[in-house]
């Protein structure tokens, strides 16, 4: 599997911005099938994150999902607070989402009760001008930073700070297993005989993801200026690609912060 492996990711742009958005480019209609690694169809994931987002995020604030991608998530968030901004680096992503969001029927615009997206690159200086209002903006991650690397993550932080400004908190779900990147994708379901499309299809187009637990946090997210509010394990769930039970779940970790004063 290793070859197969080396010559599929070699083949993804190495520009992250472009590899992304061809990625998305590639995707049919809303994307909402089932040619999304990371969907899983359902909302069980959220649900599992709705409690904590209650209890920590300030409902007078906006929710900025960033990273939306085809805008799933942002979809739910909508569900739960008035008003929510999906962003994303893609153009194509922004697309997909406003398209399904479109569909749904989810009221669009700028003001309170409402849904919109936009493509932006949150690890570029000044990204975050706009976004919010007087008083911040909540913020929702999830599986963003764990296929950044260090600089760019630096980079997304501060954008985050200037964000959340005086009464946003951050959110944060992302993958965190330990393996190899061969063990990665045959606990997704790769064998030495097949790979199923949604993940050739990542494999080929997109950076090769890392990991992202309490140490990385603790790194990119210093307890210096942000203050850990809570965190703990979850399960990233994927969509599934095999008949295994819980193979299309990743173990993960999730966090909320607010920045220091």
């Amino acid at each position: 599997m290793i070859p197969k492996l080396i010559r599929l990711a070699r083949s993804a742009p190495k520009d992250r911005p472009l590899a992304w958005d061809r990625y998305w480019a590639g995707i049919r209609g809303t994307g909402s099938g089932d040619e999304v690694l990371w969907d899983s169809g359902t909302d069980h994931e959220f649900l599992g994150y709705k409690d904590v987002l209650v209890r920590y995020l300030d409902p007078g604030l906006p929710v900025v999902d960033v990273g939306c991608g085809h805008g799933s998530f942002t979809r739910a968030l909508a569900e739960v607070f008035p008003e929510v901004i999906g962003v994303d680096v893609s153009a194509n992503a922004v697309a997909h989402a406003s398209a399904q969001a479109a569909a749904d029927g989810t009221p669009a615009g700028g003001s309170a009760g409402c849904i919109r997206f936009e493509a932006r690159d949150m690890t570029r200086p000044g990204a975050a001008e706009g976004l919010a209002g007087e008083g911040g903006a909540n913020v929702f991650i999830r599986g963003v930073l764990h296929v950044l690397d260090p600089a760019d993550q630096a980079a997304l932080v501060e954008n985050l700070r200037l964000l959340t400004g005086s009464r946003g908190t951050v959110f944060l779900a992302e993958t965190n297993f330990q393996g190899n990147p061969v063990e990665y994708v045959s606990h997704l379901g790769a064998t030495a005989r097949k790979i199923p499309a949604p993940l050739e299809r990542a494999i080929r187009g997109l950076p090769m993801p890392g990991h992202f637990g309490p140490e990385e946090r603790s790194r990119a997210l210093p307890p210096e200026t942000w203050e850990l509010l809570v965190d703990g394990e979850v399960a990233i769930e994927t969509h599934p690609l095999t008949g295994i039970d819980g193979q299309s779940r990743v173990p993960g970790y999730f966090a909320v912060l607010r920045p220091r004063a």
